[in-house]
């Protein structure tokens, strides 16, 4: 396991445990779910919270018969705590690397087209998706945020 993966909780452990011994995609769990698949892997990362039913379907797909009663229902996720700054993995630290770019650019288009505000990451959707490329493969990253202006938050 890899140093991030290792501080974890023993139930994100098991998650992951087994997961792999399953041979499940983060796909697959989620619809058994009825989650999309990168809030069941934020969820396994201890980053979103489901609900007693959704604990139970995690459950049943992993074979987790008490995952329900192991998670306590005034557990909350302790959200951005996942590891150094700047990040040493070259996937996240790429995603950090385009915030560190991109960001003043994505921050002034949106007060341009939307106001003064914030796009919220509560209830944002986002989508991971393979897109085929002659020059190499890319991935492309959907992230649907609510904006809630200055005055809202």
């Amino acid at each position: 396991m890899s140093s991030t993966i290792a501080s974890f909780s023993t139930v994100s452990e098991r998650l992951f445990e087994a997961k792999a011994r399953h041979g499940l995609t983060f796909d697959e769990i989620a619809k058994a779910v009825g989650r999309d698949e990168v809030w069941v892997a934020a969820a396994f990362y201890g980053q979103a919270k489901p609900d007693a039913e959704e604990l139970a379907k995690l459950g049943d797909v992993l074979g987790l018969s008490s995952l329900k009663e192991e998670v306590s229902p005034q557990w909350w996720p302790m959200r951005g705590g996942l590891g150094s700054t700047p990040p040493t993995d070259p996937v996240i630290y790429r995603l950090y690397e385009g915030v560190l770019v991109y960001g003043h650019a994505i921050k002034a288009i949106i007060n341009e087209k939307f106001g003064d505000g914030i796009m919220s990451m509560i209830n944002c959707k986002v989508t991971v998706e393979k897109k085929p490329d002659p020059a190499g493969d890319r991935v492309l990253l959907t992230f649907d945020g609510k904006f809630l202006p200055y005055s809202k938050w």
